[in-house]
């Protein structure tokens, strides 16, 4: 007998608010998602291992990490 397990990322976006970049200091929309890695047996995701919330610019493209609180305060669009 065998088993299959391993890790997935899902990846979901929380939504998009206007700020200026801490990288290249433009105004430029920031889209926020969440990023959930699972813990996966037979690619059934079981338990939750980790959850990251990111804030990207659009212009730049440069990713950050925010805490979960300022993400839930972004509305979804």
């Amino acid at each position: 007998m065998f088993f299959i397990f391993g890790f997935r990322t899902k990846v979901d976006r929380s939504g998009v608010t206007q700020q200026v970049c801490r990288n290249c200091g433009n105004s430029a929309a920031q889209v926020v998602t969440r990023r959930r890695t699972s813990f996966t047996l037979f690619f059934v995701p079981l338990v939750p291992v980790r959850t990251r919330y990111v804030q990207q610019c659009t212009y730049c493209g440069a990713e950050y990490a925010i805490p979960a609180t300022d993400a839930r305060r972004v509305s979804v669009d």
